[in-house]
C-alpha cells in the first residue's frame, strides 16, 4: 500500500502556512447557542466591537508591516464571538475597509489574505451571510461546527432554552459544503459523549464532511474509566475503517499518523500553541497573545492583556511566549 494515498489522521494544512500571520478580532461576545462545554463563558448582547475600534484595530495591525508583522506575506483576518455572523452587517464593513486601507497603503497584504470564521450555522444560510461569501468568495474561508450525531449533537450544542440546535445546522450543510468543497469540522468531546464518538464521526462523513478534526476538551472534565470508553470507540471506529476501507478518502485527526511516536528535533524545538505570534484583539481594542487569554474565556477573571491599539505591544510581556518550545515545557 502506498502511504501517500492514506488521507486518515491527516487535517488540511492551514491556508498560508507559517508565512501567514493570524490576527483574531472579537467583534462580539453574544451568541445563539449556549454549548455546555464552551470555553467562553461569559457571553453576553452588551460587548460588541464598534467600526471605529475595529478601523484603529486594523489600522494598528497594517502599520505593524515592518515591525511586529515584517515576516509575514501574508495575513488570516480571523472574525470571533460568540457567534461571529450576528454581526455580519458590522464584519462587511470591516472588511471592505481593510481592503481599501491595504491598497491605499500598497501593503504586500493586499491580495494576500483569508477572511476566516468559525461559526455555528444558525444564520448561514441568510440573505446576509450568503451575499458576504458571494463577494469574498475567492478570499473567504468558514467553518460550521458539527458535533457528530443528533444525540450527542443535541446533547451539548443547545440554546439558552436548552433545545438541541442538530436539525437547523445541518440543514446548511449540503450549501456550505456545495461553496467549500474541503470543508471540514472540529467536532468535540467530553466525559458525557465520549460514548458517541464512533457513531458521530460516521455520521459526519455521511453528511459528505471528509475530514473530522475531532478532539477532547482539555478541561477537568473526566472521571475514572472514561480512558477504556475512549479506547473502545477508537477500536470500534478504526475496525469500521478497515472493514469499509475508508482511509484514502476520510480522515479524523483522532488517528494522526504521528501519535505515539518520539518528537524529531524540529518539533522539539517549536510551539504547538500560537500564543506570541498570532494576536487577538478584544471589542474594547485590547491586545492578548490569543482568545484563551482575554477576561472573556476566563471567567470574566482579569486577562493576560499585553497591549491596546491605541499604546501597541509591550514586548516585554510577549516574549515569555516567543521562548516557548515544546522542550522547554517537557
Amino acid at each position: 500500500m502506498n502511504v501517500d494515498n492514506i488521507k486518515m489522521g491527516k487535517m488540511h494544512e492551514s491556508w498560508g502556512g507559517t508565512s501567514a500571520q493570524t490576527i483574531t478580532l472579537g467583534v462580539t461576545e453574544a451568541c445563539d447557542l449556549r454549548c455546555r462545554y464552551c470555553y467562553m463563558t461569559g457571553k453576553n448582547s452588551n460587548s460588541r466591537m464598534s467600526f471605529e475600534t475595529a478601523k484603529k484595530a486594523v489600522d494598528f495591525v497594517l502599520s505593524e508591516e515592518n515591525g511586529y508583522f515584517k515576516d509575514k506575506e501574508s495575513v488570516i483576518w480571523d472574525f470571533i464571538g460568540g457567534e461571529p455572523f450576528l454581526e455580519i452587517e458590522l464584519i462587511d464593513k470591516i472588511c471592505d475597509y481593510i481592503k481599501l486601507e491595504t491598497y491605499k497603503r500598497g501593503h504586500k497584504w493586499f491580495d494576500s489574505y483569508r477572511f476566516s470564521f468559525s461559526t455555528n450555522g444558525l444564520t448561514y444560510d441568510t440573505p446576509a451571510v450568503q451575499k458576504y461569501i458571494e463577494k469574498n468568495k475567492r478570499h473567504v474561508s468558514i467553518g460550521i461546527s458539527v458535533d457528530g450525531n443528533k444525540v450527542k449533537h443535541d446533547a451539548q450544542r443547545v440554546r439558552e432554552d436548552g433545545t438541541g440546535s442538530f436539525d437547523d445546522v445541518t440543514r446548511v450543510v449540503p450549501l456550505w459544503i456545495k461553496q467549500f468543497p474541503d470543508a471540514s469540522t472540529k467536532a468535540t468531546f467530553a466525559h458525557d459523549d465520549l460514548i458517541h464518538i464512533k457513531d458521530s464521526v460516521i455520521a459526519l462523513w455521511d453528511m459528505g464532511i471528509k475530514t473530522v478534526a475531532a478532539n477532547v476538551v482539555f478541561e477537568d472534565v473526566w472521571e475514572d474509566g472514561d480512558a477504556e470508553i475512549y479506547e473502545t470507540q477508537l477500536t470500534e471506529l478504526a475496525d469500521y475503517i478497515l472493514n469499509n476501507e475508508l482511509w484514502s478518502e476520510y480522515s479524523v485527526r483522532f488517528f494522526d499518523p504521528n501519535v505515539g511516536f518520539p518528537m524529531n528535533k524540529e518539533e522539539l524545538y517549536r510551539n504547538y500553541c500560537g500564543a506570541g505570534h498570532m494576536l487577538s484583539i478584544d471589542h474594547k481594542g485590547d491586545i492578548y497573545p490569543c482568545i484563551r487569554f482575554t477576561p472573556f474565556t476566563l471567567n470574566n477573571t482579569n486577562g493576560y492583556k499585553i497591549g491596546d491599539i491605541s499604546n501597541g505591544i509591550n514586548e516585554d510581556l510577549i516574549r515569555p511566549f516567543r521562548n516557548l518550545i515544546t522542550k522547554n515545557q517537557s
